[in-house]
């Protein structure tokens, strides 16, 4: 069978066992021979910009940003609309709401840098404690130098059940209903933006990437 295909009727296994409705017409993911995945050094400095972007939409002060910033050596690794966001002094509570979201991203590149053993279902937020002790706990070519990137069969397993969990909550918030069986549907978007991105999907750039479904 298509490795493709495959993977599709195993997502479609856990959804059903879970109570999530899917589309069965929803299309197939890449596959391992078109994948065009991140270097583990790329994902592992998006994934420092974003636990630095997202402490500051929690409300970290400024100055220990700023102080981070400067000892993460991240202002490169950070996109325009997250370099403005960093240097705004007094940025809108919406847009502090946005960032703080980016914990859940962070937490999707730390799983597919081996940091974290388990993604966990998309029903819950993440563990931000454990999520910024990991980074703090290293300098930033230590957190690069630790990193082990994960195979594309295990990153391309999650992006297509997350692909269809997202299908799953966009309908039902387009129906005015509550997403299925418990999910989280702002969780299942962030982490289909971050595995969107990771896995090069239309060549998106990070503030550029779309979850389409």
């Amino acid at each position: 069978m298509n490795e493709a295909l495959a993977r599709k009727q195993r997502s479609e296994a856990i959804l059903r066992a879970e109570g999530v409705p899917f589309l069965p017409t929803l299309p197939v993911v890449e596959n391992e021979t078109t994948l065009n995945l991140r270097y583990v050094e790329a994902v592992a400095w998006r994934a420092q910009a974003l636990c630095l972007v997202a402490l500051k939409g929690e409300g970290l002060e400024q100055d220990k940003i700023l102080r981070f910033l400067r000892e993460y050596e991240l202002y490169s690794a950070l996109t325009p609309k997250e370099r403005k966001f960093i240097y705004d002094e007094t940025p809108l509570d919406h847009d502090r709401i946005q960032f703080a979201w980016r914990y859940e991203c962070y937490w999707v590149l730390l799983w597919a840098l081996s940091y974290v053993d388990d993604l966990g279902r998309p029903d819950h937020i993440c563990d931000v404690p454990m999520a910024v002790k990991i980074m703090f706990q290293r300098s930033a070519c230590e957190f690069i130098r630790d990193a082990q990137l994960r195979t594309s069969g295990e990153i391309l397993d999650v992006v297509d059940v997350i692909y269809r969990y997202d299908w799953a909550c966009v309908e039902a918030r387009l129906k005015g209903r509550e997403a299925p069986a418990g999910l989280d549907s702002g969780v299942v978007m962030e982490r289909h933006h971050a595995l969107n991105w990771l896995v090069g999907y239309m060549d998106q750039e990070w503030d550029d990437v779309t979850t389409d479904t």
